[in-house]
């Protein structure tokens, strides 16, 4: 176990030491990122540094403490607000993340709900698409979430979603655009559902906040998302993205402060003093509002316009390169810097496979799930790496045809299965165990291409209390649930619980 350094290191010692820990890490700075990372270059980056550390010390928790940071924050709203086209009677905050802005949209309009019409188990309505921050929010927070399928374009199902409304629902939830697919949810169909109810919705922007208005002003054609929409009645943006400000920076708003209100939270009768927090966090980085509004002012309009063009260049020549490998396909219509494709033929072309040989060319890609992909994030540095990305995905491909077994290798084996098994339960409490143990003290890392980093023990016995409970079932499903169990001890545990869950489907049926 690690300890404490009895003496203290020099700072060169530790800064040396912490350059040999990122040795590992994604090569971002060499465009090999297609997710989590915004990076335009070594100056830019440098510059935001030095607008972090003037105030990294500064704390946002008292706002009549550190004036300059609520400057930043007041004006970071003020943009953000302008920018979506909100009016002035708008209010929000600054946050850490987007899940944060996010989780906050879930607790504001559950208390709101419970304030205003008395509603006791306040319900969202989100698309199966939705980030997982919404999912996350409800459990937190004690909402229940009711998800609508997508319609055949990829969009929420708005017949879905009226089907869903009940006297419960306190949120309708779209996406601008989702983060899966890159596809623009119909706002202004919600919009209308949302006053015919008088639901508020809420536009997740945390991806293109800070770059669809932009794409508007380069002339994209982009359908209306934003507050000029009727019924929408607050948007998360994160700046930290398409804004490239330095992590840790997002933005929500609400189109009226009675909305606002209901997300901050008050102590008058605290012995160390009365108390208010707009948003999760008690303390907050000054450097991160510094970095952001430093961030905004260096960009200015015209420079994040000029980003939003090159961004979507670079992400149409990436659509037509891809378009150029007959095995795969692009899902849906993604009007933005996000694309996922897939394998036209997955038995063949296994696409988690491909991510796999992809991983090892140095490249660090998102997995998709429902269906199967592979996934990126676009910014216009990426220009700079599109023929050495496909030159290595079409031998990728060439490399993964024809040969279905390495679906069971690797991180394929982990994707290839587990999305697909019957008895999610299984699933969510092998991914829980695995996840929560690589955080005990005496643990190392996540490995997902390690069998055994999946806990097969737990498997076998989830497993064999499957069969306990379906002892007396026909011979033909009881055989298959105990290969299954068999076959834990020596294959990787998503392997065996996609046999179990076979075999549970079997008697149920033959039942």
């Amino acid at each position: 176990m690690k300890t404490i350094p009895e003496q203290g290191r020099s700072y060169e010692d530790v800064l040396h030491q912490l350059d040999t820990f990122a040795c590992e890490d994604p090569a971002y700075k060499d465009g090999k990122t297609w997710s989590l990372v915004y990076y335009k270059d070594e100056e830019y980056t440098h510059f935001l540094g030095q607008a972090h550390e003037k105030f990294m010390s500064a704390n946002g928790l008292n706002p009549t403490a550190f004036k300059s940071l609520k400057r930043f924050e007041n004006d970071i709203v003020a943009f953000t607000a302008e920018l979506l086209h909100a009016d002035e009677n708008a209010a929000g905050c600054v946050t850490s993340c987007g899940t944060e802005s996010c989780m906050l949209a879930v607790k504001t309009y559950r208390d709101y709900a419970r304030k205003t019409k008395g509603i006791r188990h306040p319900e969202i309505i989100v698309c199966e698409t939705a980030h997982v921050a919404w999912f996350k929010g409800a459990e937190y927070f004690g909402v229940k979430v009711r998800t609508v399928p997508v319609d055949k374009d990829l969009k929420i199902d708005i017949a879905a979603v009226r089907r869903k409304i009940n006297r419960n629902t306190c949120m309708l939830l779209g996406s601008a655009p989702e983060y899966p697919h890159g596809i623009i949810d119909d706002i202004v169909a919600l919009g209308v559902l949302g006053e015919k109810y008088n639901i508020p919705v809420h536009v997740d922007a945390c991806v293109g906040g800070y770059l669809l208005p932009f794409m508007v002003q380069a002339g994209a054609n982009i359908p209306p998302f934003d507050f000029t929409v009727p019924g929408v009645m607050s948007m998360s943006a994160d700046i930290h993205k398409y804004g490239f400000a330095a992590k840790g920076c997002s933005c929500i708003l609400y189109r009226n402060l009675d909305l606002f209100r209901s997300q901050c939270f008050v102590h008058p009768d605290w012995p160390g003093g009365l108390f208010a927090s707009p948003a999760f966090l008690g303390t907050r980085n000054g450097g991160a509002y510094a970095a952001a509004w430093a961030a905004i002012q260096a960009n200015g309009r015209q420079g994040y316009v000029e980003n939003a063009k090159k961004t979507m260049q670079v992400a149409e020549k990436f659509r037509c390169m891809l378009r150029e490998i007959p095995e795969l396909e692009i899902i849906g219509n993604p009007l933005c810097s996000l694309v996922a494709y897939r394998s036209k033929d997955p038995y063949n072309v296994n696409i988690f496979a491909v991510g796999d040989y992809m991983q090892q060319k140095g490249w660090h890609i998102d997995r998709l799930l429902h269906p199967d992909g592979l996934h990126a994030m676009i910014t216009a540095s990426h220009e700079n790496v599109l023929e050495s990305y496909f030159a290595d995905l079409r031998e990728a491909v060439d490399f993964v045809k024809g040969k279905p077994e390495l679906a069971m290798a690797g991180e394929a084996a982990t994707y290839s299965t587990v999305g697909h098994i019957p008895l999610k339960g299984i699933v969510r409490n092998t991914v829980l165990d695995t996840f929560s143990k690589s955080y005990k003290v005496s643990e190392g890392m996540i490995d997902l291409s390690d069998p055994s980093a999946t806990s097969v023990g737990k498997a076998d016995t989830l497993i064999r209390k499957i069969v306990m409970k379906d002892i007396r079932t026909p011979g033909y499903a009881k055989h298959l649930v105990q290969g299954a169990v068999a076959g834990v001890t020596t294959a990787a545990t998503a392997v065996a619980a996609t046999a179990a869950g076979i075999a549970y489907s079997a008697i149920k049926k033959r039942r």
